[in-house]
């Protein structure tokens, strides 16, 4: 969905803007405007998760945000869900009932402890959310932090930005003993879901989570040296270490030597337009190179690397040292 969505008309991205803004800073003040308003505002909520859900991949995060949706629906609202002749169904409507008979029991003396701590819990939840709410106004907004010791209320946000373009870095590996050959043959490998593959369809994990995929995805914001796990993985990819290769889709030397360079490679991606000549091909995507992430690499130059990380060394095969020599 999110490939076709991604290129519907200009009008549709307006329309798409204005409901959700509408839906996250209206809708929400309807729990106020009594039971069938609350009820509404539920439903739209859950609505607005499920687009989210099939149009993007953010893991666990609306199916998170559908939860306290549920909280909009009353007994009644729910009361389908249990069979009519069940003793809980009864019971429910006879409170009710009695409610708006205004046949309300007094309170008792537990009833009334627990208002004092439900009021205590609420103000205490109100006054250190004070800061949350001047950082939420503030012009230099501050995103996943706490503002108490004991971390009560906390400002939080998935995404400090949205980027305009998709960058992915791109894993190669090659056996030609020189990776500076023009001859040498790099082949990729791929993940389980990010783009890589311009052939692959785009995927819905939802709700999984790829945590290295997602990593990927953040990586190829920034440097190698801001995020040094790369080469981590740089280093488990050229000892053809199980435990990374069961974290991707396709490993190309599967059955073969071990890649003696890896390198990652760093790319613009973007959807092909459903129609194009691209298309018909069976592009899902387009990719342009932007230049080298991190120049080749081979398991024995990383040494000293990963000792000045305490980072385990893979294991160099006697085999292919022998060979090298």
């Amino acid at each position: 969905m999110s490939y076709y969505m991604h290129r519907s008309p200009w009008w549709f991205h307006r329309f798409e803007t204005l409901s959700n803004h509408f839906t996250e800073l209206i809708i929400p003040f309807f729990t106020f405007l009594g039971r069938r308003m609350c009820t509404i505002n539920g439903v739209i909520q859950i609505l607005f998760q499920v687009v989210l859900i099939i149009s993007g991949n953010l893991s666990f995060l609306n199916w998170l945000t559908i939860v306290p949706s549920l909280a909009c629906f009353d007994d009644s609202s729910l009361g389908f869900l249990f069979r009519s002749g069940g003793g809980a169904k009864k019971a429910v409507l006879e409170v009710q009932g009695e409610d708006l008979a205004g046949h309300t029991p007094k309170p008792t003396k537990g009833m009334l402890m627990r208002r004092v701590v439900n009021v205590s819990l609420g103000i205490l939840i109100g006054c250190l959310s004070v800061p949350v709410v001047l950082n939420l106004l503030s012009s230099r907004q501050v995103m996943n932090t706490s503002f108490d010791p004991l971390r009560i209320v906390n400002t939080y946000g998935a995404f400090g930005s949205i980027t305009k373009e998709r960058t992915e870095v791109i894993f190669q590996g090659t056996l030609s003993s020189d990776p500076k050959d023009p001859e040498a043959v790099w082949e990729e490998y791929h993940f389980l879901c990010k783009p890589g593959d311009i052939y692959r369809r785009p995927c819905l994990i939802s709700p999984y989570h790829y945590r290295l995929d997602w990593l990927m995805w953040f990586a190829a914001f920034q440097t190698y040296e801001q995020s040094e796990w790369v080469i981590h993985i740089a280093g488990r990819l050229l000892a053809n270490d199980s435990t990374v290769i069961s974290l991707l889709d396709h490993n190309p030397f599967h059955g073969r030597d071990k890649p003696r360079w890896v390198r990652g490679e760093h790319f613009i991606y973007k959807f092909s337009r459903p129609g194009s000549n691209s298309a018909a091909q069976g592009k899902w995507w387009l990719r342009k190179r932007i230049g080298a992430y991190f120049p080749p690499v081979e398991l024995e130059g990383l040494r000293g690397y990963f000792q000045s990380r305490n980072w385990p060394h893979p294991h160099i095969p006697t085999k292919r040292k022998s060979r090298d020599l």
